[in-house]
């Protein structure tokens, strides 16, 4: 796929990003990736703050919610600096105004039918919303690595296996990705832990990843 340069990220804006390597090119998937994943890391933190004040008591929403998601969707926010690319959600942090509203011209669509989706499926019951957690780690998981299947199937050009850690060439996109996925793993085995409590340890089956990856995952 033909490279597509992006603007470089110097002066005052490498300063205020000190962790970050002077940015290369990327490609169209690998930007339009790096801009999904700005949204579906905003959705998390959405979604665990929405079922923590459904479910007050339980402090595993508000700890991922509140902290590792706030922390992941910033630092995708601040990579997409790096490489001069617009945030498709630059009022991210104005909550709880913000909670459920995606604004990204291609996907805010997608992600604003899943916030309703997954908010709902979680207003069932608490061992749903440890469910929806789970869900969302396991489908984390998939698109950072991969090309989201939504990329795909959109009239972009981006074709699967055109996008996602896998596919970019961009060191620290690549450490970037790795580190959310280290995340989300560790937040699976959160709610997989809060899940077996109720149904039995042992018994959690897998919704997006592979079984062999979740029990993997869960050190089985």
């Amino acid at each position: 796929m033909k490279k597509i340069v992006t603007a470089l990220a110097f002066g005052a804006m490498a300063l205020a990003a000190p962790l970050y390597s002077v940015a290369g090119t990327l490609d169209m998937g690998e930007e339009t990736h790096l801009i999904f994943m700005r949204e579906e890391e905003k959705l998390a933190r959405d979604v665990y703050m929405t079922l923590g004040e459904l479910y007050p008591g339980d402090a595993t929403f508000i700890d991922i919610g509140d902290g590792s998601e706030q922390t992941h969707t910033d630092t995708v926010r601040d990579m997409l600096a790096v490489y001069g690319i617009a945030d498709p959600n630059p009022d991210a942090n104005n909550l709880p105004a913000s909670i459920g509203i995606f604004t990204g011209e291609d996907y805010g669509w997608y992600f604003t039918e899943k916030f309703e989706l997954l908010v709902n499926w979680g207003s069932q019951s608490q061992l749903d919303a440890w469910y929806v957690g789970a869900f969302i780690e396991e489908l984390d998981m998939v698109d950072i690595i991969g090309c989201p299947k939504v990329i795909v199937d959109t009239d972009n050009g981006i074709d699967a296996g055109e996008c996602g850690m896998d596919y970019t060439d961009e060191a620290q996109l690549k450490t970037m990705y790795g580190h959310l996925v280290d995340g989300s793993e560790n937040h699976l085995r959160a709610f997989v832990k809060n899940i077996e409590n109720v149904i039995g340890e042992g018994n959690y089956v897998a919704q997006v990843l592979t079984q062999e990856q979740v029990d993997a995952i869960l050190g089985r």
